[in-house]
């Protein structure tokens, strides 16, 4: 989402129209963001104010991917939580009872006031048998004052106390990949993952066994991108380039 159809709360020019030729020739897509803050509807809102009509079926964020991998795993199990409403309204749609008390999980997600009182009982219920899962990996998030510490680094810290490492279910792990195409009944072979990072979105496109493309309208830039091992199957400048090859955006390629 961020970097790709939407960059510092504004539209990426021509992201419309390239989701308005997706709608026309019927080919399914979803949004996805490591952001486990905001419920889809939230973010449904946040693309509408940008001029993006996205409706909240084609959202799925890592909190979403987090609850279905819960609910595949334990159905029906329990949680402490330390996050905000994105996370912990996936996991009550799934029936999770979300509690301080024994709980099967401790499940960390994004928020921009972690309490230290909340990491605290985090550790001490991880330390006591409780599995860790974290909805994903980033170690800083963006704000208007500069970086902010996110879950990756919340959970180095978790992990210092307690020596337990966490079950990252968002990206760049390709679970959250293969749990997005389940969810719009796709096969990784005929589909593509438009990034603009490298060390998620790339990768995890990549071991999903997807076709992908690097956008650099966001993080990653052609230059940084040679850092890597790896390479996407298509770089581009922005998704208005896809225009006129949503059927086919290898043929891009030449």
């Amino acid at each position: 989402m961020d970097g790709v159809l939407v960059h510092e709360n504004h539209m990426v020019p021509g992201a419309d129209k390239f989701l308005a030729e997706l709608r026309s020739n019927d080919i399914p897509f979803l949004v996805l963001t490591n952001n486990s803050i905001y419920t889809a509807r939230d973010l449904q809102a946040r693309l509408k104010h940008t001029g993006l009509e996205i409706p909240i079926e084609s959202i799925w964020t890592s909190a979403l991917a987090t609850a279905t991998f819960l609910n595949e795993q334990r159905p029906g199990g329990t949680a402490y939580v330390v996050g905000e409403s994105g996370l912990t309204t996936a996991l009550h749609e799934i029936g999770y009872v979300l509690t301080d008390s024994d709980p099967d999980y401790v499940v960390l997600g994004e928020t921009r006031t972690y309490s230290f009182e909340a990491i605290t009982t985090a550790i001490r219920l991880i330390a006591a048998g409780a599995r860790f899962i974290a909805t994903n990996p980033d170690a800083t998030g963006p704000s208007r004052e500069g970086i902010l510490p996110a879950t990756g680094s919340v959970a180095a810290l978790i992990t210092r106390a307690t020596g337990k490492e966490p079950y990252y279910v968002g990206k760049p792990n390709p679970l959250m990949m293969r749990s997005a195409l389940r969810r719009i009944g796709a096969h990784s072979q005929s589909s593509v993952m438009i990034g603009d990072r490298m060390d998620t979105d790339i990768i995890s496109g990549m071991e999903a066994g997807m076709r992908t493309v690097l956008v650099t309208t966001g993080i990653s830039s052609r230059a940084t991108m040679e850092q890597y091992p790896y390479r996407p199957t298509l770089i581009l400048d922005s998704v208005a380039e896809l225009v006129g090859h949503t059927r086919d955006p290898l043929s891009l390629l030449g």
